[in-house]
């Protein structure tokens, strides 16, 4: 399928397509006219990438990880893959994440505090259920 197709199957502009080709994440074939040829499969691929992404994930770790998503919800790395290095850049993803998901919470518990003061109390009003007027 072509560029187009593929942007409408999957939400995703051709622009942010031919990005994620850019850092190595998608890998097209170009037909005999040079038009970018994309498998079947890629949309389940482009879905993988929006979803590590909108995680937070870098495109720098999605790169080392995609090719050992073959399940959305499990990570293979083999042995020979979890190098020093890999390891390294994934404690250190996994402790920035920590960070936003702490961040988060503060905020999410911070609104809700906010929004518990200024809830008024909810007296019989007219738009209260069960009141006869």
């Amino acid at each position: 399928m072509r560029i187009g197709e593929l942007s409408r199957r999957t939400g995703v502009a051709p622009r942010l397509l031919r990005y994620y080709e850019e850092q190595d994440l998608l890998h097209p074939d170009r037909d005999g006219s040079g038009y970018r040829a994309y498998p079947a499969s890629a949309g389940y691929r482009v879905q993988q990438i929006r979803g590590l992404l909108d995680s937070g994930l870098t495109t720098e770790i999605i790169r080392r990880i995609l090719p050992f998503l073959d399940n959305p919800n499990e990570i293979h790395l083999p042995a020979e893959c979890l190098t020093a290095e890999t390891a390294g850049l994934l404690q250190r993803e996994a402790d920035r994440l920590q960070q936003r998901i702490d961040c988060l919470t503060r905020n999410r518990d911070a609104i809700r505090a906010y929004l518990a003061a200024i809830k008024p109390a909810s007296p019989a009003g007219p738009d209260t259920p069960g009141r006869s007027d």
